[in-house]
């Protein structure tokens, strides 16, 4: 890992009226490394999420993101067309319902091949062969690469919609319960394809769950939310297996009664 920060967040909060969606979170996240948000519906970790990665402006505080030119930048500084080039380019965002994260009337190969038309790429041959490339590295048979997504599973949707999100080769990935809504089995070969890659590119990533074995298996590090609040933040290994907050125990010793 670098010993620069990819990403400084300083005291970000957001606020609805009186009720408090996130509140003074302050964090680094360095090159390389995966941070799990974790805590029960309601807790703040989407709306966190949503700060940190532009979609969502905070009420107060400051995101400094690490440009390619060395440089910092406060990403609520920036413009919406700069924030857009980065969205496409350098960063990459998974939801949970792969729908909102796919065009879902277009093939599987313009879904990849899109985010490199959007970074200039016009070479029809060389885009197509980018496409294929990345849907077998998600594990989607390259035959399928003119079929939409509508007819896929909701498992391979997703594996699409990591594809699309990783074939410009971004530096950090948002990541919002990328495995919620998928049976056990398609969980576990989503997981496995996930680390794998995160692990090959060497990826930042920032990943909402409320399920403590998807964070155990993909983060290096783990912050704990309640209340919009972050009660605990340490390496993933030490939170889940000597939790210091109350709150924390109860979240382990609730899956491990499962």
């Amino acid at each position: 890992m670098s010993d620069i920060p990819l990403l400084k967040v300083h005291d970000v909060s957001k606020f609805y009226g009186n009720r408090i969606g996130c509140r003074d979170v302050s964090f680094e996240l360095w090159p390389g490394e995966v941070l799990a948000i974790v805590g029960e519906s309601g807790s703040g970790k989407t709306t966190l999420l949503n700060c940190l990665s532009t979609r969502l402006l905070p009420s107060t505080g400051s995101v400094e993101y690490h440009m390619r030119d060395g440089s910092y930048r406060d990403l609520y500084r920036m413009n919406e067309a700069e924030r857009r080039f980065l969205m496409r380019t350098d960063w990459g965002f998974v939801h949970q319902n792969s729908a909102d994260g796919l065009r879902m009337a277009v093939s599987a190969g313009a879904n990849v091949g899109e985010r490199l038309m959007a970074i200039g790429d016009r070479h029809y041959g060389k885009i197509r062969a980018s496409a294929i490339d990345w849907l077998e590295r998600v594990e989607i048979d390259a035959g399928r690469i003119d079929d939409q997504p509508r007819a896929f599973s909701g498992g391979m949707r997703q594996r699409l919609q990591i594809a699309r999100n990783l074939v410009t080769g971004p530096r950090l990935v948002f990541m919002d319960e990328p495995t919620g809504g998928l049976d056990v089995s398609v969980q576990a070969r989503l997981l496995d394809l996930v680390r794998g890659l995160v692990n090959d590119l060497g990826l930042s990533a920032i990943i909402v769950t409320h399920d403590l074995a998807v964070a155990r298996l993909l983060s290096h590090r783990m912050m704990v939310m309640k209340d919009g609040y972050v009660i605990e933040h340490g390496l993933t290994d030490r939170v889940l297996d000597d939790p210091h907050e109350p709150y924390t125990q109860l979240l382990v010793s609730s899956i491990l009664q499962v």
